[in-house]
């Protein structure tokens, strides 16, 4: 078994996490995440994190409604605008959208180069049901898997919201050879902060991997929305964690980290996954 694991081509990078509020309407959320690239790109950020479903309310708080006026694709004008934004910024960002493709919708991040191309989609996995989460009234669950990315920091990877509940959904990417994974959420002051934040410290030190969780703030209809976006190193310590308040948090990441860790501690290469179920 080979325990060191190749080296890979990667510098450090700069991390932006938009800790965002709903402004009210598609138009004012898309105008505040297009400012927000900007701003970061002025500050040296490399790559822009936004929190699940940013361009709307969190409709899946309520059952049963039609949602697909806030449904976007691909081709639409809403993706146009990020990818142009990022082409004149030089900066990549990964927008979380209400996605419209062959007649069902999905829960979905589009990661965005810094050349304005769409490098691909993270659609959700696992589809949550229950109160104030009626998701499977809306998201179909994905039909590609897990990705992982390859960037000019290294490889990336994207776990959407529900999905970091499920070991397999980091190890998957890890095993794939993520070094950083990124995670947009919708976490509410009712839901278990402290849990959490160690759900994210246990699976980094586990996986070696550098974990990234960006979340919305405000309230809406019943839901208060937490904040604490957080950014997790591959050994498990905090770099750095926001407060409740609407903000842009920033983090300088060495990319290599994850990979220097994981020759130090090969868990995953030692893995004998013959006697697992």
């Amino acid at each position: 078994m080979k325990l060191e694991l190749e080296a890979r081509k990667g510098i450090g990078m700069r991390l932006a996490l938009v800790q965002m509020p709903n402004y009210g309407s598609k138009d004012e959320n898309l105008y505040k995440s297009l400012q927000a690239i900007e701003i970061a790109s002025k500050q040296g950020a490399d790559l822009v994190l936004f929190p699940e479903v940013q361009l709307t309310e969190f409709f899946p708080q309520y059952p049963g409604q039609d949602a697909h006026k806030y449904a976007v694709t691909i081709e639409g004008e809403t993706v146009k605008k990020f990818c142009d934004i990022c082409r004149n910024n030089k900066i990549s960002a990964v927008p979380n959208l209400y996605l419209l493709e062959n007649d069902r919708t999905y829960d979905a991040s589009i990661f965005i180069d810094k050349n304005g191309e769409v490098k691909g989609t993270q659609k959700m996995v696992h589809i949550a049901q229950a109160e104030q989460f009626y998701e499977q009234d809306y998201y179909t669950p994905s039909d590609e898997g897990f990705k992982v990315f390859d960037t000019e920091f290294g490889k990336i990877g994207l776990v959407v919201c529900f999905d970091r509940h499920y070991p397999e959904s980091i190890r998957t990417e890890v095993l794939r050879g993520a070094d950083l994974i990124l995670i947009p959420t919708v976490n509410t002051k009712a839901e278990p902060s402290l849990m959490f934040e160690w759900e994210l410290r246990v699976q980094a030190f586990q996986n070696s991997v550098i974990l990234a969780m960006c979340n919305r703030v405000g309230t809406e209809g019943n839901m208060c929305f937490s904040g604490e976006s957080i950014v997790v190193d591959a050994k498990g310590d905090v770099l750095a964690k926001a407060d409740d308040t609407e903000q842009i948090l920033y983090v300088d990441i060495d990319m290599q980290e994850s990979l220097k860790i994981r020759n130090a501690k090969p868990y995953t290469q030692l893995r004998r996954p013959d006697f697992y179920l």
